[in-house]
């Protein structure tokens, strides 16, 4: 006889498996990837450190998730910000701006997902959502070419200098440390989504009205708990 899960047990595993992802997201965010452990996320979680290694086998199955789980839903909202604008330009400004605000309402985070240095391979999972986002990019880019709004171009490079400019420039070693201001933040974004527009090909008075258009609600970030974590 086959064994089948009910439903019940499907959900009940699969909320089991995303408060393990939610537990090892807000260690990340708190104290960066070196937080992420097995016992202190299934603290978090409250399971057993048993029960994580079912879910996750290795601390790297458990990062690489978590990268894999963080950049979708980095790129969920990209694209429903984009979807939503008037216009292919508008789309883009869009999808610039909203990288933006994430990178920078989610610093510790953002740059663990991107390129602080652990103690486990998830090279492939680092590349395959830059790649992801970087795709996106080039999809709205390629839109406004098509659409006579920016000169013909290489937009698949395009697109990845824009992403790698974004991260250099919010959470790259020289990017700025007084972010903790909303008005600071608005600005630096708009900054940076002024620049990526502007180097595409926008013309400035188009790009900074684009700019006004995409603006986001911008919170600065929320201090980090002083939670000590177990090695």
């Amino acid at each position: 006889m086959v064994y089948r899960r009910t439903h019940q047990v499907v959900r009940r595993l699969a909320a089991r498996r995303h408060a393990i992802l939610n537990a090892a997201r807000e260690a990340a965010s708190e104290g960066g990837m070196a937080a992420v452990q097995i016992a202190p996320v299934a603290t978090r979680a409250n399971v057993a450190a048993g029960t994580v290694y079912r879910y996750f086998p290795s601390k790297a199955d458990l990062i690489s998730e978590l990268i894999a789980d963080v950049s979708h839903d980095e790129l969920t909202a990209i694209r429903r910000a984009a979807d939503a604008a008037p216009g292919p330009s508008s789309a883009l400004a869009a999808a610039v701006t909203t990288i933006a605000v994430h990178v920078v309402s989610h610093r510790k985070l953002a740059w663990g997902i991107l390129a602080e240095p652990v103690d486990v391979d998830v090279t492939e999972s680092r590349l395959a959502s830059r790649r992801a986002i970087a795709a996106e990019i080039k999809l709205r880019i390629d839109a406004a070419v098509r659409a006579g709004h920016l000169p013909a171009q290489d937009t698949e490079l395009a697109a990845t200098a824009l992403l790698g400019a974004l991260h250099e420039a919010l959470i790259g070693p020289l990017a700025p440390n007084d972010l903790d201001d909303p008005i600071r933040l608005r600005d630096v974004v708009q900054t940076v989504t002024l620049l990526a527009l502007r180097a595409v090909g926008v013309m400035d008075a188009r790009a900074r009205g684009l700019v006004v258009q995409a603006a986001l609600p911008v919170q600065a970030p929320a201090p980090a708990k002083t939670t000590v974590l177990a090695g």
